[in-house]
């Protein structure tokens, strides 16, 4: 006797049981890039907070330690210490170790990590070091990240080996050494630390020191596209053109140094705690050196504290411009600076579109851009009145606070001897900003706003609000 069949279940089939993805493929490349970094200052200031990395007789606190570690990992240069005497050589190593890894980017080095053990990189960490590097595509990510390490370390080596011929003879073998190669890592990572309680003003005529350390800022800022873009162009011009981009930021590159070179010069020529008791040649070296430093690399063989107020503000406008994308500088990036300019000059002359190079800017490059402009603006502007509302010292003056801000924001490291002079409270302002001027405010902005289904209903556009 067979049995009759079972009547079917009732209701809905059992719905897969749901696989839940791992932390890391849940977290979107702007989120990575910011807990990364804020995890990493985290370590490096505890790191620096250990009595066995502080000089013979220093203390240093802990949220010294953090500003210290922020400052390296940001690239920025900023110092409420003196690295060549409240931190020992351990100590100066892993601030080095810092530098190096917040130039060339922490995701970065995960990668090369991976590289070498070899695990398959997959299509989400291309993503995200797409994002870091500001590369345009994600597929040939993981050849161009080779290419950014061994060509980074070549020309470090190079900087430190000219270094060395300036800096054995001053310190011995084994210090001279050193110095070298921390002051090529820093310079070419636009970071601004030095070895020197006066920073670099002790070698304000010294064509090695002065222009090893121009050429490697130089480098350091062009962005790692544009460098591999050039060389690639170098060695084959048939082959390999130059990109639009490469050729927008080289252009505003030069125009920017030569425009801050004039500017020191002219500004400071007769200035008696500058340039004036100068030669002409060291007039100019310095000068030349004072407009690239602007570019967010915080060395300085010139006082700023002793500068006239015209030459602070042409500072602090090179300062907020910042370097190129994709690069170990800051600042809100030329390529940001000539879209907004280039669009209102379209604008005012009536133009429907910005143009660079016989190439049509488009609106959402444009509409990126601006924000990225307003957003830095207000981001600086909020910070510099939190820094003046905390201010308890009457030596700290307004535009001292405000060039401190940009300095800041910008991963500049550049200051008019205020850093020192902050409270604690100001300190912590301080942290904040060159955290998210490391970042950008845009990556933060976006790593930290709710995902959003996308724009469902589109309402008719109103073209009778008035502008200007």
């Amino acid at each position: 006797m067979t049995r009759p069949p079972l009547p079917p279940p009732s209701g809905p089939p059992p719905s897969a049981p749901r696989v839940r993805k791992p932390l890391l493929a849940r977290i979107s490349p702007p989120q990575l890039i910011a807990l990364s970094f804020a995890a990493a200052i985290l370590v490096g200031g505890l790191l620096l907070a250990l009595p066995l990395t502080h000089g013979a007789g220093r203390h240093v606190n802990f949220l010294q330690a953090l500003f210290t570690a922020t400052s390296a990992l940001c690239v920025t240069g900023l110092n409420v210490l003196d690295p060549s005497k409240d931190f020992n050589r351990l100590g100066q190593i892993i601030i080095m170790a810092l530098i190096q890894v917040g130039g060339l980017g922490i995701i970065t080095f995960g990668t090369v990590f991976a590289l070498i053990t070899r695990r398959r990189v997959n299509y989400s960490e291309r993503i995200r070091l797409a994002q870091q590097v500001s590369a345009f595509s994600a597929g040939d990510v993981v050849p161009l990240i080779r290419n950014i390490f061994l060509y980074t370390f070549v020309i470090e080596a190079a900087g430190a080996a000219v270094l060395a011929f300036r800096f054995v003879p001053l310190e011995g073998w084994g210090r001279g050494l050193f110095y070298a190669v921390f002051h090529s890592v820093s310079a070419f990572n636009n970071s601004g630390f030095a070895l020197y309680s006066d920073n670099l003003i002790g070698f304000v005529g010294d064509p090695i020191v002065s222009g090893v350390i121009a050429l490697l800022i130089i480098l350091g800022g062009m962005g790692f596209l544009v460098q591999l873009n050039v060389v690639a162009h170098l060695l084959s011009p048939r082959r390999n053109r130059l990109l639009v981009h490469s050729k927008l930021v080289l252009t505003m590159m030069g125009a920017l140094l030569l425009l801050g070179t004039l500017a020191y010069l002219i500004l400071e020529w007769n200035n008696p705690r500058t340039l004036a008791p100068l030669p002409f040649g060291t007039k100019l070296l310095a000068s030349f050196f004072q407009s690239v430093t602007t570019r967010t690399a915080g060395f300085n063989s010139l006082d700023y504290g002793a500068m006239g107020m015209g030459t602070i503000f042409i500072t602090i406008i090179l300062m907020f411009i910042g370097a190129n994308p994709g690069s170990t500088g800051g600042g809100i990036k030329t390529s940001t600076f000539y879209v907004m300019m280039a669009s209102a000059w379209s604008m005012v002359r009536g133009h429907r579109d910005a143009t660079v190079f016989e190439r049509r800017i488009d609106q959402e490059t444009v509409l990126r851009a601006m924000t990225v402009g307003l957003l830095s603006i207000g981001l600086v502007n909020t910070m510099f009145i939190l820094l003046l509302l905390m201010n308890t010292n009457s030596q700290v003056l307004f535009v001292q606070l405000f060039f401190e801000a940009v300095s800041a924001f910008g991963t500049v490291g550049l200051s008019m001897n205020t850093t020192p002079l902050l409270n604690p409270e100001q300190q912590i302002v301080i942290i904040l900003l060159m955290y998210l001027g490391r970042i950008g405010p845009l990556t933060f902005a976006v790593a930290f706003n709710r995902r959003e289904a996308g724009d469902l209903v589109r309402y008719p556009a109103e073209k009778d609000i008035l502008i200007g």
